[in-house]
């Protein structure tokens, strides 16, 4: 038997469950708010299930439309990288990219991958799903992102690692704090000042702890973060130091903050460009991902933690 129902019917459906409002929804594919029901209503009907569960105030998916809707997602992905492909050349230059990212990646990295993309396709959107480790994984796998940068992934068997660059945790530091000159410190050296931490929740955290168990004297937080570039503003502000990945670091030339290179032991995390297996990604997210490989023969070296000059 046929389903009769048909793409602009799928396209209301995404509108909805992302918006959660028939109104807003129906405004944002340009019908009238009962055509647009009109549209919802064949397609459960088609279906043979209840997709949406309405209320006065809001309009939200029913378990079946949560999978649904996951479902849609894929279906109209892989149908726009399809068109882009028959599009050629003009595919890296129109069209949407989703990009998930550990957020200590986007300030610096990703930002200046991003910036190169833009002068060559400046038409593309590209959106950042900024997120914790173990969330940016389940954006790629899940198909929210095309492909992400991360540091785990690399034994998971839904997607596919691309390993991008390994760096190091340093120090980090205000400019006039005590610590800012040394060449290096060990982690017992960190326990003697105020310590700034990021919490169990972070997979930079994990990885922290799986390196320094066993180790005593080791820092403990006096203040305590959910992501690195918060803890990064509290230094900042000069309320203590910070252990974090080089890369979300700001440049040398940053007036207020330095990094210094961490020891006994040094911890480094592997970072990776990672996407869904199976799955060929658009011709505007292939050069994105692209780009990234490209920057990263560069970006390392450009990026080592440089120690504030010593005062005369």
């Amino acid at each position: 038997m046929a389903i009769n129902f048909d793409l602009n019917d799928l396209l209301a459906f995404r509108a909805v469950a992302e918006m959660g409002s028939f109104g807003r929804a129906a405004e944002s594919v340009h019908i009238s708010q009962p055509a647009f029901s009109r549209r919802i209503d064949k397609l459960e009907q088609a279906l043979g299930v209840r997709l949406l569960d309405r209320t006065t105030r809001r309009v939200g998916l029913t378990a079946v439309g949560r999978e649904f809707d996951r479902k849609v997602r894929l279906l109209l992905d892989d149908l726009d990288a399809t068109l882009l492909g028959i599009r050629g050349v003009a595919a890296t230059r129109m069209g949407e990219v989703s990009v998930a990212c550990v957020p200590s990646t986007a300030c610096h990295f990703l930002a200046h991958v991003i910036a190169r993309y833009h002068a060559q396709c400046p038409k593309v959107r590209v959106r950042i799903v900024d997120a914790d480790a173990n969330d940016v994984l389940s954006a790629v796998a899940g198909g929210e992102a095309d492909f992400g940068i991360n540091f785990i992934g690399a034994q998971e068997g839904e997607v596919e690692f691309e390993p991008l660059l390994e760096e190091r945790f340093v120090a980090a530091c205000r400019r006039d704090h005590p610590l800012a000159h040394r060449k290096q410190l060990s982690w017992r050296e960190l326990a003697g000042h105020d310590y700034i931490s990021v919490g169990k929740s972070s997979g930079n955290r994990l990885l922290l702890d799986q390196a320094l168990a066993g180790m005593t004297g080791q820092p403990q937080g006096i203040y305590e973060t959910r992501h690195v570039t918060t803890a990064l503003g509290l230094v900042e502000a000069g309320l203590g130091v910070a252990a974090v990945p080089a890369m979300a670091m700001p440049g040398a030339d940053h007036p207020l903050l330095v990094g210094v290179p961490l020891v006994e032991p040094v911890v480094t995390r592997k970072l990776g460009l990672i996407h869904r297996r199976g799955r060929s990604l658009s011709r505007a997210a292939q050069q994105l991902y692209a780009l990234c490989i490209e920057m990263r023969k560069t970006y390392g070296t450009r990026r080592a933690p440089r120690r504030a000059k010593t005062a005369a």
